[in-house]
């Protein structure tokens, strides 16, 4: 394994090019989007520099802390949300971020509709379903993901492009990845956020066109935060 970001990062784009082939997909399909939470604006530059230009974070504060300055230097930055959203965050959110991974509830999605309307910016959103049905977890039901697309669309207005899961950490994956293809196949989007560094390449298997990597390109992650 190479021992910087950067030539992780190459390393990451060749695997997931050689899952695409097997896959019988074009590597343009899939959207690396390079997970830089908790990471500093010295972990991430180097790999900017090697070309990665779409990254992921978790939280508002941490991504106004970095992001700023990172974007002043380089042009073609496209930041994604890919951790919750508190409602009171969504003026923020929508500020910073170019699409947003993680709508999972009426409260967030319609103080999101009310913030792009505010802003004129009309972001694209995924909904997160929890395919494990995970208490702790983040997400709408499966059973309850049809209606709730409906809902985000219709009353809200939203732009939604596809579906968003973390699979439970002790599950095998490819069958979580799949269902969530077959929900977003019946409502008619075509986004499949899923797949973290252990297991994108079964993810591109089951249809993802994003495939949200972190430690395998920044390694081992600092404590987030408190």
């Amino acid at each position: 394994m190479p021992e910087t970001a950067a030539g992780r990062l190459l390393e990451v784009r060749r695997l997931l090019a050689d899952a695409c082939q097997d896959a019988g997909r074009r590597a343009e399909e899939v959207e690396l989007v390079c997970v830089s939470k908790t990471f500093g604006i010295e972990d991430i530059r180097p790999v900017i520099a090697a070309g990665q230009r779409v990254f992921g974070e978790n939280r508002v504060q941490e991504t106004q802390q970095k992001w700023p300055v990172l974007r002043a230097e380089t042009d073609g930055i496209a930041l994604h949300l890919i951790g919750p959203l508190q409602s009171n965050k969504a003026r923020e959110a929508v500020e910073l971020f170019d699409v947003i991974h993680t709508v999972d509830r009426p409260k967030i999605a319609g103080a999101l509709a009310d913030e792009m309307a505010r802003q004129g910016r009309m972001l694209p959103v995924f909904i997160q379903v929890n395919t494990g049905a995970e208490p702790q977890k983040a997400g709408v039901l499966p059973e309850a993901a049809d209606d709730f697309v409906a809902a985000c669309r219709g009353t809200f207005g939203l732009h939604v492009v596809g579906l968003m899961c973390i699979p439970p950490a002790e599950d095998v994956p490819a069958p979580h990845f799949a269902l969530l293809a077959k929900i977003a196949a019946r409502n008619g989007l075509k986004g499949l956020s899923m797949g973290m560094s252990a297991d994108y390449g079964t993810a591109i298997s089951q249809g993802a066109t994003h495939v949200r990597v972190g430690s395998a390109i920044f390694g081992s992650r600092p404590p987030a935060a408190p």
